[in-house]
């Protein structure tokens, strides 16, 4: 099945990826006045504006990449009744043996 999906991930790849940054340019045209994210190398824009908007563009494409990813892959259940991919297995915690019971203490003999 994850031959068969692949065409669904690459297409839902660059429509998250294209939706994500324009998701990104309208958050950021309404934070901030400037025309577009300052770069990492520009010496005139302080540390904080830069890492917060690395931060934002990053969980933007990220949150917006997956949820499509998602939608991708709910869509390929649909048509075809499988997921793209199995469920992972649970773990089989192996059970810990019962705790042994105490010894008898012998009497004290006096």
């Amino acid at each position: 099945m994850k031959l068969l999906y692949k065409p669904f991930a690459i297409f839902a790849g660059v429509i998250g990826h294209r939706t994500g940054r324009t998701a990104f340019k309208a958050v950021w045209s309404h934070v901030a006045d400037d025309e577009g994210p300052p770069s990492p190398r520009a010496g005139h824009v302080s540390l904080a504006k830069v890492a917060g908007a690395a931060a934002l563009q990053a969980g933007t494409i990220a949150g917006i990449g997956a949820a499509i990813d998602q939608l991708a892959a709910r869509a390929f259940h649909h048509l075809f009744g499988a997921w793209p991919e199995k469920p992972a297995e649970p773990e089989q915690v192996p059970a810990e043996p019962a705790p042994a019971a105490p010894e008898p203490v012998p009497a004290a003999t006096e």
